[in-house]
């Protein structure tokens, strides 16, 4: 899914390509009901996607948690961060409809309907960062973009006070898949790329409220 894919793939493909010589790895990224009945159908050996997904004729499998966070203006750091009663009153960017992330957001807010001027959309993570950097409100994004997204905005980043909204990253496949037993392996090794990632980001970490220049990759 767009949320994932920029920021892991690249690990991920290193990490498998390096573990099963001559793997032949066909990607495709769109969002999750697409994934999902492209995978029904078999089209798609697996995904990754956040869970759960709730399909019966699915396995899916964890593989790790990740906090959403808070992007804001750059003058705004050092603020106290705002309680998710508080988010309902500002303007909040998020995902357009379809990406499972907005729902996650809104989730968090407890927002189910907001007038056009309290709610806009964008179609990426890094819309969304640059639409901030600009003033034209506040976003939430998954941690494992942070580096990425926020690198070149005049942004601030700050975690929420538990409980912290978070995801459950994992991955898909049929039950019936003959490679479920490789499928199995594979997920291990995402889960180690997830690790790596992590590590590598660890000068960026998310500090209670940080400017993004300030942030190490």
């Amino acid at each position: 899914i767009p949320t994932i894919a920029p920021y892991l793939l690249p690990t991920i493909i290193g990490n498998l390509t390096g573990a099963y010589a001559g793997l032949d790895i066909h990607v495709r990224e769109t969002v999750t009901p697409r994934l999902i009945q492209e995978l029904g159908e078999g089209r798609l050996d697996t995904a990754i996607v956040a869970l759960p997904i709730s399909e019966p004729s699915f396995t899916e499998v964890a593989l790790f948690s990740e906090s959403f966070v808070l992007v804001r203006p750059g003058e705004d750091a050092g603020k106290p961060v705002p309680s998710r009663e508080s988010l309902r009153e500002m303007r909040l960017l998020l995902l357009e409809e379809g990406h499972c992330f907005r729902d996650q957001a809104l989730s968090f807010c407890n927002v189910h309907a907001a007038r056009p001027r309290e709610l806009l959309d964008g179609s990426s993570l890094s819309t969304l960062v640059q639409m901030v950097s600009v003033g034209i409100g506040v976003t939430l994004i998954p941690e494992m973009a942070v580096a990425v997204e926020t690198r070149s905005a005049p942004v601030s980043v700050a975690q929420f006070k538990p409980p912290r909204p978070s995801r459950t990253i994992g991955m898909i496949w049929r039950k019936t898949s003959p490679l479920a037993r490789q499928l199995l392996q594979m997920s291990e090794i995402v889960r180690q790329s997830a690790e790596d990632m992590r590590l590598r980001h660890a000068a960026a970490a998310v500090t209670p409220d940080s400017l993004s220049p300030a942030v190490g990759i």
